[in-house]
């Protein structure tokens, strides 16, 4: 008997592990960005996206070793594309946050893989949910009297990280016949190529700081090599519909690492609208299994 259930509660383990695993990457991954965003004042948003992209490639490249596969001139301009439009979405997400809070740059910036889910549904339930989105939108900019005031510069560069987040998941489908560690390790170190000059030119020499470099380091393996890790633990565990619904959550998860670490408080509106686009992601994907695999393209730890 108690062999039983001593063998109920490791099949009970085993089946929550992918889930453990998943909420950990969300939990490092809003760490890390709320980590970075205090490393602003010392190299610039440039100078920290360039700790954080170049660092990670170096991690991933030691941990897959892409350099073992041999890619024909089509497949190095496909990956050589996925990599520049990686290094946009992730330049773009930090030069949102200098000006605006962490969760409303999360929130605008999963419009961008909740639209492509949308554009190819039919159902009519997929146009409410895409009214829940614009709404929450709507509710962040300043288009009437119950919007909140945000730095239009800061929406502007988390709206584009979100066109680019969907750039990256059309461009990592099209890589998809490739290994996925090895096609993302190879698409970060196309991106720190023109981001880590990037940052030597906004920051100079104080990119160079032991100092600051250990900090960088660490934004890398929090932002990066856990949240990867772990993700790829909950991909082979669960259905990809529950991972999908799970890293929905993450605008509000960015909300409340905004709130406890940054001190960025939200007025009610802001609120409302992230948890607004939250729902319309977690209805898109409950409605349409399929969609999930439209904004699942290799995790968000490759995104911000």
């Amino acid at each position: 008997m108690s062999r039983i259930f001593t063998n109920t509660q490791a099949m009970s383990l085993r089946a929550l592990t992918p889930y453990a695993a998943l909420i950990g990457a969300i939990i490092s991954i809003n760490l890390g960005t709320s980590f970075a965003k205090q490393l602003f004042p010392l190299v610039g948003a440039q100078g920290t996206t360039a700790y954080r992209v170049g660092f990670s490639a170096v991690l991933l490249c030691l941990a897959w070793r892409p350099w073992r596969l041999k890619l024909g001139r089509e497949d190095l301009t496909k990956v050589a594309l996925y990599g520049v439009v990686l290094g946009l979405m992730n330049l773009s997400f930090y030069m949102s946050i200098r000006t605006i809070p962490l969760g409303l740059a999360i929130a605008i910036e999963f419009l961008g893989p909740l639209s492509l889910a949308l554009i190819h549904s039919r159902r009519p339930i997929h146009f409410v949910w895409l009214g829940v989105a614009m709404l929450g939108l709507g509710l962040l900019l300043p288009l009437g009297r119950l919007s909140s005031s945000l730095d239009l510069t800061g929406v502007a560069f988390a709206a584009a990280a979100a066109v680019f987040w969907a750039l990256y998941i059309i461009l990592g489908k099209r890589t998809g016949h490739l290994p996925a560690g090895q096609s993302v390790a190879l698409g970060m170190a196309t991106a720190a190529l023109f981001l880590v000059p990037i940052g030597l030119i906004e920051a100079g020499a104080k990119l160079l700081n032991p100092l600051t470099l250990g900090l960088g380091l660490i934004v890398a393996i929090i932002s990066s090599a856990i949240p990867f890790s772990l993700e790829m633990v909950a991909l082979r565990g669960m259905p990809k519909r529950s991972f999908g619904v799970m890293l929905s959550l993450e605008p509000a998860a960015g909300a409340i690492a905004g709130l406890l670490i940054l001190g960025e408080h939200l007025v009610s509106t802001q609120w409302l609208a992230i948890g607004l686009i939250v729902a319309a992601s977690v209805g898109t994907i409950l409605t349409d299994p399929a969609r999930a695999e439209d904004m699942l393209e290799d995790g968000p730890a490759a995104a911000p």
